[in-house]
């Protein structure tokens, strides 16, 4: 298993993930992408902990998913089944979780303030901490995908399921956006990634 996580984790990240794995009896599945999730975590009819984690993350996101799901783990084995999946107790656990990680010898030095910030009060998914996404997205393979702010006001764009909108005005934090085939409107994320479409 060791060997195996060293192809996806920062290198000084590999053995304390190990031991967190390993002590707490974790099944770890890597399984192809899934649009919807990073990862997930679920306890199995027999009692066993199984963890998925998508293989294509970068190394830094693949490791705050991986926590982020430990600490769904012990959250539930600490504090019971009833707690809520992204509450106070949730929240508490995975902080402390990632604290021994956020050193400059696991993260670049660019991402250390933008990590420290959003562990002051975990949000439910790095991707709606819109300033640390776009932060974690820069270590990802290129791509032809724009974010939802890059996106000129007026002009269009596909989703990943092959939806096509034109992106409107900016609300607080996220931009309507007017999907095309219903004239539905939808809030989008600043970091969403998108296909800009030629007009």
């Amino acid at each position: 298993m060791k060997h195996i996580l060293e192809k996806y984790l920062p290198s000084h990240a590999t053995e304390p993930v190990f031991m967190l794995i390993k002590d707490n009896n974790v099944h770890l599945k890597i399984v192809n992408e899934r649009r919807t999730r990073h990862g997930d975590y679920r306890r199995m009819p027999n009692g066993a902990q199984q963890i998925t984690i998508n293989a294509n993350l970068n190394k830094y996101r693949f490791l705050i998913t991986l926590v982020h799901e430990i600490a769904h783990l012990l959250a539930f084995e600490r504090f019971g089944r009833n707690i809520k999946p992204h509450g106070t107790e949730w929240k508490l656990t995975f902080r402390n979780l990632m604290l021994p990680f956020i050193r400059p010898e696991i993260f670049p030095q660019q991402l250390l303030p933008l990590i420290a910030s959003h562990f002051r009060n975990p949000k439910a998914s790095s991707d709606t901490d819109a300033r640390l996404s776009v932060a974690l997205k820069s270590f990802d393979p290129n791509n032809d995908r724009s974010y939802v702010f890059e996106v000129p006001f007026g002009a269009v764009f596909r989703i990943y399921n092959g939806k096509v909108f034109r992106r409107g005005e900016k609300r607080i934090k996220r931009y309507e956006c007017l999907e095309m085939a219903t004239g539905k409107i939808y809030l989008f994320q600043p970091n969403a990634e998108v296909e800009l479409l030629k007009n």
